[in-house]
C-alpha cells in the first residue's frame, strides 16, 4: 500500500523511483535536472547538456537566435569588468561586434521570431552601449547594480560632480595597498564633508 502511495507521488513529482520497471533509477535525477536547467533552444529544442558559453547568442545545433538573456547585466553583455573605469576603444570595438551578430538587417530573410529577437538584442547592445559610455550614466549604472537607485527629478547637474568624486574614492580604495594610501583617502573624504558642511 505504501509503496503504491510512494509510487504515485514520485510518478506527480517527475521522480521515478529505481523499481518501476523501465524508468530511470533516482541516481539519475540529480543529472537529469542539471541538464534540464539548461536554456533549451525554441526552434529545436536542442540545449541541454551542451556546455553553455557565456557569450551563445546562437543555438549550437541549428544556428537559430536565441532571446535576451534578462539576467545579463551591460557590463557582462559588453565584455567590461564591473567598474567605473571602462577602455572606451574596447567598448567601441564590443559594440560593433554584437551589432554584427545581431543587428535586425541580418535578419531580413530568418523567421519572425528571429527577427524580434534581433530587435530586442539591438536595442539591448543599444542602450548598453550608450549607458557604460558616458561616464554619469555609468556610474548611475553601477549604482543601481549595487541597489542605489536616485530618484527621478534630482538636479543631476549639480549631483554629476558628486557622483564623479564618489567613483574616483571608490576606485582609489580598490586600489590603496598601503595604510598610508587609506590615510589619504581618508583626508580626501573629510576635505568633501567639510567643504559640504560650508556650502550648506
Amino acid at each position: 500500500m505504501w509503496s503504491c502511495r510512494v509510487e504515485a507521488l514520485f510518478r506527480v513529482w517527475g521522480l521515478c523511483p529505481a523499481w518501476v520497471p523501465g524508468r530511470r533509477p533516482l541516481s539519475c535525477i540529480a543529472e537529469s535536472q542539471a541538464r534540464s536547467s539548461s536554456p533549451r533552444c525554441w526552434n529545436c529544442g536542442g540545449g541541454p547538456g551542451a556546455p553553455v558559453r557565456e557569450n551563445v547568442f546562437f543555438c549550437p545545433q541549428c544556428r537559430a537566435l536565441q532571446p535576451p538573456d534578462p539576467a545579463r547585466d551591460y557590463f557582462s553583455l559588453m565584455d567590461c569588468n564591473r567598474s567605473f573605469r571602462v577602455d572606451a576603444m574596447k567598448l567601441q570595438h564590443r559594440y560593433q561586434q554584437l551589432q554584427r551578430l545581431v543587428h535586425p538587417d541580418f535578419f531580413s530573410q530568418r523567421s519572425q521570431t528571429e527577427k524580434d529577437f534581433s530587435e530586442k538584442h539591438s536595442t539591448l547592445v543599444n542602450d548598453a552601449y550608450k549607458t557604460l559610455l558616458a561616464p554619469l550614466s555609468r556610474g548611475l549604472y553601477l549604482l543601481k547594480l549595487h541597489g542605489i537607485e536616485i530618484p527621478e527629478g534630482t538636479d543631476y547637474e549639480m549631483d554629476k560632480q558628486f557622483l564623479m568624486e564618489i567613483m574616483e574614492i571608490n576606485e582609489k580604495l580598490a586600489e590603496a595597498q598601503s595604510e598610508a594610501a587609506m590615510n589619504k583617502i581618508e583626508s580626501i573624504v573629510a576635505d568633501i564633508n567639510l567643504d559640504a558642511c560650508n556650502s550648506s
